[in-house]
C-alpha cells in the first residue's frame, strides 16, 4: 500500500498568465505558495476475491470491472496513462472541499500519479510529477486548467514559476529570511465563501477572452516581479497587499464570470473593517477568498465576515510526499 500526501495552494500574482493559449506566445510567471492542508491518496492493488476488479473511494464508492467504467475522470485517466492492469483500490480524502480555487483537482492528480508510481516500485522526480500532471489534465482530459497547479502540488513551497514557450517552465524558490516571511504570513486570512464552483467552466471564458486581455495579462505577468521585489526588500509589507487589491481588480475586469455581488460585498466587508488588499482564490465564482491586513485589525475583519468559515494555514515546504510506503502488497501482486 502507498499513502501520498499532496498540499493545496494560494496564488498570489500572475494567475491567468499560466494558461498555455498565453504563455505559448508570452512569458507568464506565478507567485505562488503550498500550504499545510492536504489531499491524502492512499492506492493497493486490490485482492482478487471481489465481484469487481477496483474500488475507487472519494465523495462516492465505484465498483468497476473495467477502467473504463470509471467515473471519476482523474482517476480513470491516470489509470489508463500509466497503463494499469491490475485491480486496484483508491481512496481519497481532503482537509479542505473539492472546486474552491486551493488548486485541489490538480493536487489529487499529483497524489495519484505519485503514488501509482510508487506502488509498482518506481521513483519519480517532482519535475516529471508536475509535467505528467500537467499533459493529463491538459491533452488527456482536456480541461480548461494552467500549468500552476501541477508544479506547485508536485514541488512544494513558496516559489517564482516562470513560463516560456510550450510546457517549458522553471521553479525558482523564493529566498528571504524567515522573519520576513513570517511578517506575510501573519498579514493573511484565509475564509471560505461557502460557494463551489467548476473552473473549467470559468477558464474556458477566461481563455477566450485571452486576445482582448491582452494588456491587462501583461500588467498582471509585472506585478508576479514587483510583489517579488516587494517581499525580498526591507520596504513597508503593506504593499504587498497594496499590490494585491490592484491584482484583484484586474481580474474580476477579465470575465464577467470571475466575481458575483455576494463575492464583492464579502470584499467590500472586509475592505471597510481594515483590509489592504485580497483576492477571491482560483479561477473564480467561489471558493476560498484571501485577505491581507495588519495583524491589529484581524480580529475587526473575522467578526465583520463571522457569517463565513475561518481557515488558520501556514506555508509549508514539501509538495507532493509519499507518507507510507509497505512494498509487499506490490511484491505479493507481481508474483
Amino acid at each position: 500500500m502507498v499513502i501520498t500526501r499532496t498540499p493545496f495552494r494560494i496564488s498570489f500574482f500572475g494567475g491567468g498568465t499560466d494558461y498555455p493559449a498565453w504563455y505559448r506566445e508570452n512569458r507568464g510567471a506565478v507567485l505562488a505558495t503550498t500550504i499545510n492542508k492536504y489531499c491524502y491518496i492512499s492506492c493497493r492493488y486490490l485482492p482478487p476475491f471481489f465481484e469487481h476488479k477496483s474500488r475507487i473511494i472519494y465523495s462516492k464508492m465505484e465498483q468497476v470491472k473495467k477502467i473504463s467504467e470509471i467515473q471519476h475522470p482523474s482517476v480513470r485517466a491516470c489509470l489508463e496513462f500509466m497503463k494499469v492492469k491490475e485491480g486496484v483500490e483508491i481512496h481519497h480524502d481532503g482537509d479542505l472541499p473539492a472546486r474552491t480555487g486551493l488548486g485541489s483537482s490538480s493536487s489529487f492528480t499529483v497524489g495519484l500519479i505519485s503514488a501509482l508510481y510508487a506502488l509498482r516500485g518506481d521513483m519519480i522526480s517532482k519535475m516529471t510529477l508536475a509535467q505528467k500532471a500537467i499533459c493529463i489534465e491538459q491533452e488527456k482530459l482536456k480541461e480548461n486548467v494552467g500549468s500552476q497547479d501541477q508544479i506547485s502540488a508536485a514541488f512544494g513551497g513558496f516559489n517564482l514559476i516562470e513560463f516560456n514557450g510550450d510546457r517549458k517552465f522553471r521553479v525558482q524558490p523564493i529566498t528571504i529570511n524567515e522573519g520576513r516571511l513570517d511578517l506575510l504570513q501573519d498579514h493573511l486570512l484565509l475564509f471560505f465563501t461557502g460557494l463551489s464552483r467548476y473552473a473549467s467552466e470559468i477558464a474556458k471564458e477566461q481563455i477566450k477572452r485571452i486576445p482582448q486581455n491582452n494588456k491587462e495579462l501583461k500588467e498582471m505577468f509585472d506585478m508576479v516581479h514587483k510583489a517579488v521585489g516587494i517581499i525580498n526588500s526591507d520596504t513597508d509589507i503593506s504593499k504587498f497587499g497594496k499590490l494585491l487589491h490592484e491584482s484583484w481588480q484586474l481580474k474580476r475586469s477579465l470575465s464577467s464570470m470571475i466575481t458575483t455581488p455576494e463575492i464583492d460585498e464579502i470584499y467590500s466587508s472586509a475592505i471597510r473593517a481594515g483590509a489592504i488588499g485580497g483576492k477571491l482564490l482560483g479561477a473564480g465564482g467561489g471558493g476560498f477568498i484571501l485577505f491581507f491586513a495588519r495583524p491589529e485589525v484581524h480580529p475587526k475583519i473575522k467578526k465583520k465576515l463571522k457569517h463565513l468559515l475561518y481557515v488558520p494555514f501556514e506555508f509549508e515546504n514539501f509538495g507532493s510526499q509519499i507518507i507510507f510506503y509497505d512494498p509487499s502488497s506490490s511484491r505479493e501482486r507481481s508474483k
